[in-house]
């Protein structure tokens, strides 16, 4: 996946509380098993009319927000079911951070797995973000600080060592196992010559 050091944009604002992984991309379009194409249908209930027009009032199927890297949302997002489908939407999408006060566990995992940073803040701060997306401003998000900067202000966020170093290296779950690779082969040498029945036809 691709690393994560810095990104810049005008951050599109979604106030929905709740925003569950079905509103995110629903189930008829889950029958894909790869990561591209799905960013077409995210909200797709939401952005499109019943007969497949695109709903101008609709925050990204409008202009600046259209090409937004940075959504910023309601509390508890990504909840509802754990399909992976909802970062991947994302992702395909454009956007590689949401900042929200708080998301679904598996969720928020998945987001990491798959190069999407989830910034948790307060709801004072998302107020204060919201402006920025509405006076359609550009923020920046510097990951190695783990800042957000906005004008003359900042905000620190908090986040485990592990998942940020996995984005700033770019390693999802094959990358990781992949890294040990000499360590795998090693082991399976060792147990061959103490087991070699285990690996007989």
């Amino acid at each position: 996946m691709n690393k994560f050091k810095t990104l810049k944009s005008i951050p599109a604002y979604l106030p929905i509380v709740n925003i569950d992984t079905d509103m995110i991309i629903p189930k008829q379009f889950l029958k894909t098993i790869k990561r591209t194409g799905l960013g077409r249908n995210l909200f797709y209930e939401m952005r499109y009319d019943e007969n497949g027009k695109s709903i101008e009032d609709f925050i990204l199927n409008k202009s600046p927000y259209n090409k937004s890297k940075i959504l910023i949302a309601g509390n508890n997002f990504g909840c509802g079911s754990s399909r992976e489908h909802a970062p991947w939407a994302l992702l395909d999408f454009g956007i590689t951070c949401v900042i929200s006060t708080s998301y679904a566990d598996i969720f928020y995992n998945n987001c990491f797995k798959n190069g999407i940073l989830p910034i948790k803040v307060s709801d004072d701060q998302i107020k204060e973000l919201s402006e920025y997306s509405k006076r359609q401003e550009e923020i920046s998000i510097n990951l190695p600080e783990q800042k957000i900067i906005f004008g003359n202000s900042e905000i620190k966020f908090e986040l485990d060592e592990f998942k940020k170093k996995c984005l700033i290296e770019g390693l999802d779950d094959i990358a990781l196992s992949l890294a040990k690779s000499n360590k795998i082969i090693s082991f399976e040498e060792k147990l061959k010559s103490l087991k070699p029945w285990i690996f007989n036809d």
